[in-house]
């Protein structure tokens, strides 16, 4: 079984800098060929797609919401994913959550076909 842990959220004032953190582990957990995302949900709305890094070219993709002040990097060991988070509003305040999927799964942007989860981290961001 594979587990997904997210940790590195909390209370931040507008401005302020998170850097969210999602590990995996497990028996079965292999990194290779995994494509990773970043989403979020905040209360009364869908959840929406945050961040992606892809595994074939270590390209990252974001959010126009996010664009310039998110960042997201991967360890060299494939097990970790990080979500660095500058210039934060209230705006991003939410339950932070991660995903994996095999790269031949589609889009990891969609968030349909993650083959795991982390169970989320709140983020919250005071005015």
């Amino acid at each position: 079984q594979v587990q997904l842990v997210e940790s590195g959220g909390g209370l931040v004032q507008a401005g302020g800098s998170l850097r969210l953190s999602c590990t995996a582990s497990g028996r079965t957990w292999s990194g290779y060929g995994m494509d990773w995302g970043w989403f979020r949900q905040a209360p009364g709305k869908e959840r929406e797609f945050v961040a992606a890094f892809r595994w074939s070219g270590s390209i990252t993709e974001y959010a126009d919401s996010v664009k310039g002040r998110f960042t997201m990097s991967k360890d060299n060991n494939e097990n970790t994913v990080y979500l660095q988070m500058r210039r934060l509003t209230p705006e991003d305040t939410a339950v932070y959550y991660c995903a994996t999927q095999h790269r031949t799964h589609g889009s990891i942007r969609e968030g349909t076909a993650a083959d795991y989860w982390g169970q989320g981290t709140q983020v919250t961001v005071s005015s």
